[in-house]
């Protein structure tokens, strides 16, 4: 099951639109000077909701503003909202300007959850990079993985969805803990898990990606093969992280 994502697809948007997506829904908003966007928990008084369920996301957490030619996200939260790269944005910092393309956003919340905004900046072609005119759009190869695929990859690879700094993949006992709260009885273990993980790794390699043999990425081997595996997930779009809302029943 794939959830809808802006990193897999834009809608047609003017040059510096921004594109706004969380799970109660999606604005667009032209670049008008001066504009302002507000985001938070309560839905009457803000454009979009965010961690509507989650008493520690403020009421109005944070605003999306136009000036000087970009968007700049500031925060108004008590809460900090971290960004790509683990940068972290607290409140009454200075606002942070917004790149062309996509930024996910994650709003802390209660019990070490984070609540995801995705925001999509239009370049000059209407999208996040100038591209041919008229040339045919060349999406992502997405691989098919079942739901208890899906599901295993996302608890081992959240930190990657999370667009940390420097990703791992989550070990396998680890996996199994968290999975075993998830789905108290689907008999998950260390084992099953591997098993899993191995099997998307062999589809994929017969599929022609590199790196997910020991013999292409030599000894030692440690977490390269997972790190390989959750890179590709990631960069062809087949996991995304609103996936990570799996992960909500911990």
């Amino acid at each position: 099951m794939h959830r809808e994502s802006l990193a897999r697809q834009v809608p047609s948007a003017d040059p510096g639109a921004i594109v706004a997506l969380a799970l109660t829904g999606q604005l667009h908003c032209d670049p008008v000077p001066g504009k302002t966007v507000l985001f938070g928990r309560n839905r009457p008084d803000v454009d979009i909701c965010v961690g509507e369920d989650d008493l520690r996301v403020s009421r109005t957490h944070g605003a999306l503003t136009h000036r000087d030619g970009h968007w700049w996200v500031s925060n108004t939260g008590r809460t900090p909202i971290r960004l790509p790269r683990t940068r972290w944005l607290f409140r009454d910092e200075d606002p942070f300007p917004l790149p062309v393309g996509y930024t996910p956003l994650f709003v802390r919340g209660s019990r070490e959850r984070e609540h995801l905004l995705e925001l999509y900046v239009a370049g000059e072609d209407g999208r996040g990079r100038a591209v041919p005119h008229g040339a045919d759009t060349e999406p992502p190869k997405r691989w098919r993985l079942t739901a208890d695929e899906q599901l295993v990859l996302v608890v081992m690879g959240q930190r990657y969805l999370m667009h940390e700094a420097n990703p791992q993949p989550l070990a396998r006992q680890h996996v199994a803990d968290v999975l075993a709260e998830l789905q108290p009885d689907a008999g998950w273990s260390p084992k099953r898990v591997e098993h899993t993980v191995a099997a998307v790794r062999a589809r994929l390699s017969a599929g022609g990606v590199h790196g997910l043999l020991r013999e292409e990425v030599g000894e030692p081997v440690g977490n390269a093969l997972n790190d390989n595996l959750l890179r590709e997930l990631v960069l062809s779009t087949t996991l995304v992280p609103p996936d990570l809302a799996l992960l909500d029943g911990i």
